[in-house]
């Protein structure tokens, strides 16, 4: 259970259950668990025999929730992490999808979930929101969102989860009650990644900023396959292997691993030590930045590449020779 790597975060929610603010903003870095805090907590508030400060697994509220089918719990995503897919009904004419999945939380969906809270419990307990991540929302949907924030129904807990709590506007942040979620502790992280059975659960660790939930992702799928290929390539010095990038899906790998080798080097550079465990020597501290800044802005890019091969090979000209 991922609460046991944020104790005290854990223990700070249980404790706002007696008076429960009616929005919580979780926030901290990509990959740590805010998303599973938030969930376990949702389950904790429409739980029906919770014992102490955990929920109990066993009722109705927790098997259904776990089975993703509580009535009383809402999830707005967006489409492309959506977890539910609406079935039509019988009869009904089939919706027409747009070509590819929103990146984005809609509008429509804000509205839906203001019918949602304004209607009462099922069970007679908390009607829950979860809004992950808040900063996908746009601002016609972050503005409808608002509406409910600003004026909260009864019995309505809405659970903001943010990797970037600043792009959200700040009239939600306002409104929410701020719970920071840190990077976990770094040995207990790693005993977790083994219990799950990663092997070099150190080094994964290490390459995820100390995120074990990102780590987990390196370490058993296809993304860590990526990073593997791309750290041997350059190890080896092949740029044109790895600039002969015709998939788009393996662009992001690339800059990722591009910009923490370059913040290592400088890391290296000022401090003697690396950050990532990505294998960088020491260089040009101020060139290597400069390159690390770069790779990121290349990294939102490679999401919408006109050209893979020719993002692949600017991303790999523009490296520091030394």
């Amino acid at each position: 259970m991922i609460s046991q790597l944020h104790k005290t975060t854990w223990a700070r929610l249980a404790g706002l259950r007696e008076r429960l603010p009616h929005a919580l903003l979780l926030h901290g870095v990509p990959g740590i668990g805010k998303l599973a805090l938030a969930e376990q907590f949702a389950r904790f508030l429409v739980c029906e025999n919770r014992q102490g400060a955990q929920p109990c697994g066993s009722c109705d509220g927790c098997r259904w929730f776990l089975a993703g089918s509580h009535p009383d719990v809402r999830f707005l995503e967006p489409e492309t992490l959506a977890r539910n897919v609406a079935v039509a009904e019988e009869g009904d004419e089939p919706k027409a999808r747009d070509a590819k999945p929103s990146n984005q939380i809609k509008i429509e969906q804000a509205r839906a979930l203001g019918d949602f809270v304004h209607v009462m419990s099922h069970r007679g307990g908390y009607r829950v929101a979860i809004v992950h991540p808040a900063e996908d929302m746009n601002t016609a949907t972050a503005n409808s969102l608002l509406k409910n924030l600003e004026e909260p129904p009864a019995s309505a807990v809405f659970l903001l989860v943010s990797h970037r709590p600043a792009r959200l506007l700040p009239t939600i942040r306002s409104r929410c009650v701020s719970v920071p979620v840190p990077v976990p502790d770094a040995k207990a992280a790693a005993a977790w990644l083994a219990a799950q059975g990663v092997r070099n659960a150190e080094r994964w660790l290490a390459f995820a900023g100390g995120a074990p939930l990102r780590a987990l992702e390196y370490a058993t799928g296809e993304r860590g396959e990526a990073i593997e290929r791309v750290l041997r390539g350059v190890a080896a010095g092949d740029r044109n292997a790895l600039a002969d990038t015709k998939d788009r899906e393996a662009l992001e790998p690339l800059a990722e691993v591009l910009q923490k080798m370059a913040l290592d080097r400088a890391f290296a550079s000022l401090t003697g030590r690396t950050k990532y465990g990505s294998g960088a020597i020491a260089g040009d501290a101020r060139a290597w930045l400069a390159y690390a800044r770069a790779m990121g802005r290349h990294r939102t890019l490679t999401r919408h590449p006109l050209n893979p091969r020719l993002l692949a090979a600017e991303m790999l000209a523009g490296m520091p020779e030394n």
